[in-house]
């Protein structure tokens, strides 16, 4: 393809009175003669003149400048930029799942529901929490919903006077919107110039008027916050939650949990997380191998899926915590 000629913008490319295809009137359409005079355009509007061939290559040649983690390796921590398996991709989209409506007798739905329960078993026992909810749409949805949790159990206690969030200099943008939204304060606590947050920092800024403290764990510089047991127990003493953004949960599979390391919230991302869940249903299931997906086959990988990921974890606990365990591997990484 000529990339110096159709990596040019569109209206480059345009030439006067060049057009595509015009499919014929077929009578029924409304006529713009029909429309309120107050509706109309005075002029016509400048859209490029193009043929189909044109407009075909030139948004072909501009798609291949796009990078996704379909064509190459994306190191920031981000709640989207992650490999997915195909298989998951696969399964989300049957018909057997994507076909359900939302006011669906329950008794059509009982398989599904069953589905729904058992991925909630799998990511609480991957993030060392007691409860887990499907219901938010996206991670900064989550965010919100977790700081609405965490705003109740304040209110429920009484202590109306915790209308402060504190948030890391690191943060992902959307942790101190999240907070802004759910009518809290946000608070900046500074990172130290290894890139983790600076301990010394957070003291001073911790009262009775602070509600939480959002945390993302690898930060989103990629860096392990190693601290976490310590600010966890600071958090926790001025009678505020720690808040885990699991945008960059994945390293953490299977290694660690943070409800281990002292928090007490968490919010995942499941298009982040569902590699290392594909990566159990693979290892665990000959179900993935059939060409055509069957519900049982499902369950069959999802429960499979659990058993592995409870495996894991009760793997990695011994005489020592994860966060012991976790730190000498995280150093010779680094190092």
């Amino acid at each position: 393809m000529n990339r110096e000629y159709y990596g040019k913008l569109i209206f480059e490319l345009s030439r006067k009175g060049r057009g595509g295809y015009r499919l014929p009137s077929n009578g029924c359409a409304a006529s713009i003669d029909e429309l309120p005079e107050a509706l109309l355009r005075g002029d016509a509007p400048e859209l490029p003149e193009v043929d189909e061939p044109t407009v075909v290559r030139h948004y072909n040649n501009m798609s291949t400048n796009n990078f996704g983690v379909d064509t190459g390796f994306y190191p920031l921590g981000s709640c989207t930029m992650k490999y997915n398996p195909k298989i998951n991709e696969e399964i989300a989209s049957d018909t057997v799942i994507a076909s359900l409506h939302p006011y669906q007798p329950a008794s059509t739905v009982q398989g599904a529901l069953e589905l729904y329960y058992t991925l909630q078993q799998m990511l609480a026992e991957i993030g060392g929490m007691s409860e887990f909810t499907l219901n938010p749409y996206a991670g900064a949805h989550g965010e919100l919903t977790g700081l609405m949790v965490i705003r109740a159990y304040h209110a429920e206690r009484g202590d109306d006077k915790r209308v402060k969030v504190i948030v890391p200099d690191s943060a992902h943008g959307t942790n101190p919107a999240s907070a802004a939204v759910a009518g809290l304060k946000v608070v900046e606590v500074k990172s130290r110039e290894d890139g983790t947050v600076d301990v010394d920092d957070l003291r001073p800024l911790l009262d009775d008027t602070v509600a939480a403290v959002m945390m993302t764990n690898p930060n989103t510089l990629g860096i392990f916050e190693r601290n976490i047991p310590e600010i966890a127990s600071l958090v926790h003493d001025a009678g505020a939650l720690l808040y885990y953004d699991g945008a960059n949960l994945n390293p953490l599979v299977g290694v660690a949990r943070p409800g281990d390391m002292g928090f007490d919230v968490m919010m995942q991302v499941s298009g982040s997380t569902s590699t290392l869940l594909g990566a159990f249903f693979l290892g665990m299931s000959d179900h993935a191998s059939g060409t055509a997906l069957d519900t049982n086959a499902v369950k069959a990988m999802f429960a499979g899926g659990l058993a592995n990921v409870q495996k894991q974890t009760k793997a990695q606990k011994g005489d020592k915590t994860m966060m012991d365990a976790l730190i000498p591997a995280v150093e010779a990484i680094q190092n």
